[in-house]
């Protein structure tokens, strides 16, 4: 429903013409939280010279920032104040008399979360139905690199990433959401900084959690409510890549160090588990696995490979990039991002044309 609030016109969350996208906690719908990069809501409207979100973000670490696009153009904006709602002035000067799309969207990973509490227009504005999503449906499961880690910092391409707090991160120039608009397809990106795919393996929370213990959550952190976990029914993907397999060389790289031994070999079949429960969550689509051009050693892509191979799945297939490993040693950039994007889309085009 829609309200006056100090002169201004708010748009609640809850009204049928928002279009949102991404693996949302959506069970009060009047207030919907943000955790995953890359999810948005988006909102066309006219007869407002300037449009304002409200949120209540929760920062875990970083300095937390989100994103606007409107009608093309993108800026970011700084939460400067934790667990209150604060309003944010997305763009203004604006032309009343044209209609505008705009889409709040998540730059960042499970690094803060935020509730949205609707926008804000001028008195007399007016709300128009949002276009409808693609009909394509990607699914990413990645780390760092497919959540848009320091995508931003452009003139360290090739290079260590640059002293940071957050703010050079942002999924949309992440090659997963670049990939898809390449493709003209939605996207759900399941994504955080750190993460590996075992417990007590990798960076994130210190290693504690893995992607076997995230993949079908909601959340990742507990301390703000229940792990849920996510109705796999809401979403179908027709494709989904799953890029895991570089964060797992911490504490020691086992594939490097020994590529035979058991916990590389327990690694693999953990890995085949993973995947062969994916296909039993969506029988139908196509599963892609990847890494990414980061530096990493090429024992983890073989064992992708050889685990691929085991499956015997016509439709769980192996993807290598042409600098797959040996790209940088920093995270990637957001026009390395694009070269991934476009070989990655290559790739993917048949996929959604064959029949599941």
């Amino acid at each position: 429903m829609e309200q006056e609030k100090k002169e201004e016109r708010k748009v609640d969350p809850k009204d049928n013409r928002l279009q949102y996208c991404g693996r949302l906690e959506d069970e009060d719908p009047g207030a919907p939280v943000f955790l995953l990069p890359g999810s948005f809501v988006r909102m066309t409207f006219t007869g407002s010279s300037r449009v304002k979100a409200v949120l209540n973000n929760h920062r875990f670490y970083y300095d937390s920032w989100v994103g606007a696009l409107l009608d093309g153009h993108q800026e970011k904006y700084r939460i400067e104040k934790d667990d209150c709602p604060v309003e944010v002035t997305l763009f203004e000067n604006l032309s009343p008399q044209e209609t505008h799309c705009v889409t709040l969207f998540k730059r960042m990973d499970n690094c803060h979360e935020f509730t949205f509490l609707g926008f804000l227009l001028d008195p007399g504005a007016r709300v128009l139905p949002s276009p409808a999503l693609p009909e394509r449906r990607m699914l990413f499961f990645g780390d760092s690199v497919t959540a848009g880690e320091v995508s931003e910092a452009l003139d360290f391409a090739g290079k260590p990433d640059p002293p940071h707090n957050g703010e050079y991160h942002n999924a949309y120039y992440s090659y997963a959401l670049t990939a898809a608009r390449l493709l003209h397809a939605q996207a759900h990106l399941v994504a955080q900084g750190g993460i590996a795919l075992l417990d007590h393996t990798g960076y994130f929370m210190d290693g504690q959690i893995g992607m076997e213990s995230c993949h079908d959550r909601i959340r990742f952190y507990q301390e703000r409510g229940e792990r849920k976990r996510w109705d796999s029914a809401r979403y179908r993907p027709q494709v989904i890549v799953v890029a895991i397999g570089q964060n797992d060389a911490w504490p020691r790289d086992i594939m490097k160090e020994d590529y035979e031994g058991r916990e590389a070999a327990h690694w693999r079949k953990r890995y085949g588990e993973w995947i062969r429960l994916l296909r039993d969550t969506y029988p139908e689509a196509w599963i892609v696995l990847t890494t990414t051009i980061l530096f990493h050693d090429e024992n983890w892509d073989k064992s992708i490979g050889q685990v691929c191979a085991q499956l015997a799945d016509p439709k769980v297939v192996q993807f290598l990039y042409s600098r797959n490993g040996k790209g940088t040693p920093g995270h990637v950039r957001a026009q390395e991002a694009m070269e991934m994007a476009r070989e990655l889309s290559r790739f993917l085009e048949p996929l959604f044309g064959e029949k599941g």
